[in-house]
């Protein structure tokens, strides 16, 4: 049974559900999201809170019940308040900033890499070192940041590279004399 799919999902306040067929809508201040629903759950909205419960009681039924109840409150979550994951530049010359929508890193190549920034997705630079991915929609702003994070993976040795603000990179030893 799932522990997690138990739980109903309180909808937060200025946030606005709707299921319709097989789509489940979320509306709040930082935009919308919408999600196709498994024919496994059954999801009903009453009371302020949204309830998942399996239609069968099939493995698939039982996986999806938790899974399911877990992204709608993701989405409850995105709608009002929103995710960020926060990266750190390191390295001598390596920097980044904001040109128009386009994200712009120095990381030590023959050339500056420039990413366009998707539309659903802000990017902020507040020091030349720090990029700050904000979004709604949590599969998303994990994604973005992973593809930026992807253009220079920090390196062992040094520790050059971008990484995540809550990484810690496991230093090796260099050559010896």
């Amino acid at each position: 049974m799932s522990r997690v799919g138990k739980n109903p999902v309180t909808i937060p306040q200025g946030v606005q559900v709707a299921i319709a067929g097989q789509k489940l809508t979320a509306k709040g201040k930082l935009g919308s999201l919408e999600m196709t629903l498994s024919p496994e759950v059954e999801t009903k909205v009453a009371d302020g809170r949204v309830s998942v419960a399996a239609r069968g009681e099939t493995k698939q039924a039982r996986m999806q019940w938790g899974t399911t109840r877990a992204l709608i409150n993701n989405m409850m979550q995105g709608v009002s308040n929103g995710y960020t994951v926060n990266l750190e530049i390191n390295g001598v010359g390596y920097r980044a900033q904001v040109q128009g929508k386009n994200l712009v890193l120095q990381l030590g190549f023959s050339h500056d890499v420039n990413f366009p920034i998707p539309d659903d997705i802000k990017v902020v630079c507040e020091k030349p070192t720090s990029i700050r991915v904000t979004g709604a929609d949590k599969q998303r702003v994990g994604e973005i940041a992973a593809k930026i994070r992807e253009f220079r993976k920090p390196e062992p040795y040094k520790g050059k590279g971008i990484k995540y603000e809550t990484e810690t990179i496991r230093r090796k030893e260099g050559k010896k004399k």
